[in-house]
């Protein structure tokens, strides 16, 4: 019973089935928004939520049954709480206790709000079941030494810029920058390009640092965006090495299609 069940959750159908079951519960989320909607589908809505549930639960619980096959190399208890504690398996309790904390706690409609909210994390359930969203969390994976570090010279970069544009800016506009932990909403916005506008420089000073500091924005913002592309590429291509190869003796590509 236990190795069909596992077979199951790893079934093409069934995946297909969750994929798209979380699919329509971000959208039914989206639309609950609209209180026009909400008010003539209320009532259809919250089924759909409550058989979602049902169906993430049971999932949940097969998949915490099934624990040991998946991990073989421990015990019964240990395999157990090796899927509770592994990524996944947080996602997937994540995704259903939004619904069951109020009838455990009593909750204030304010903390009803954010568990309500919660649910839309559910989205990451994907992760397990879509290809591509696979290939991008091992690629972030593969990447995150050279990602931390340019994570952490945009820190740097930051807290110079913003302390720099205080010392030249807080006795012309006091207000807007009133402190470095203000002025570092400017380097933010100017850092990456978006400048909002609400606040910037009127100093002569204050706009060269300015100037400065979007150029350098510029060419810091392909720096992560190189890294991670360069790295999908090469997954794409090892994925396609993988799937394909090349007969010895008449050199035609054989593939998975042919």
């Amino acid at each position: 019973m236990k190795q069909k069940l596992y077979s199951l959750l790893h079934s093409n159908l069934f995946s297909k089935f969750i994929y798209w079951l979380i699919i329509v519960n971000v959208l039914s989320i989206i639309l609950e928004s609209y209180a026009d909607f909400k008010a003539v589908y209320g009532w259809y809505l919250h089924v759909f939520e409550i058989f979602s549930v049902v169906v993430f639960t049971v999932e949940y619980i097969v998949r915490l049954y099934t624990a040991p096959i998946e991990f073989s190399s421990f015990n019964k208890a240990r395999s157990r709480w090796k899927f509770a504690t592994s990524g996944y398996g947080i996602i997937d309790l994540i995704a259903i206790l939004p619904f069951y904390l109020p009838f455990l706690f009593a909750v204030d409609l304010r903390i009803l709000r954010v568990l309500r909210l919660i649910r839309l994390l559910r989205i990451f359930k994907l992760g397990r079941h879509s290809k591509a969203l696979r290939s991008i969390l091992e690629v972030l994976k593969e990447t995150r030494s050279e990602l931390s570090i340019s994570f952490f010279v945009a820190f740097i970069l930051l807290l110079l810029s913003s302390t720099l544009m205080y010392y030249i800016e807080h006795d012309v506009q006091p207000e807007s920058f009133a402190s470095i932990g203000h002025s570092f909403w400017w380097a933010i916005a100017t850092l990456t390009t978006v400048g909002y506008g609400d606040v910037y420089p009127v100093t002569a000073a204050g706009k060269i640092l300015g100037g400065i500091t979007a150029i350098i924005g510029i060419g810091f913002l392909a720096l992560p965006t190189g890294i991670i592309s360069s790295a999908f590429i090469e997954k794409v291509k090892e994925t396609k090495e993988k799937k394909s190869c090349t007969c010895p003796k008449c050199g035609f590509l054989i593939n998975d299609e042919n």
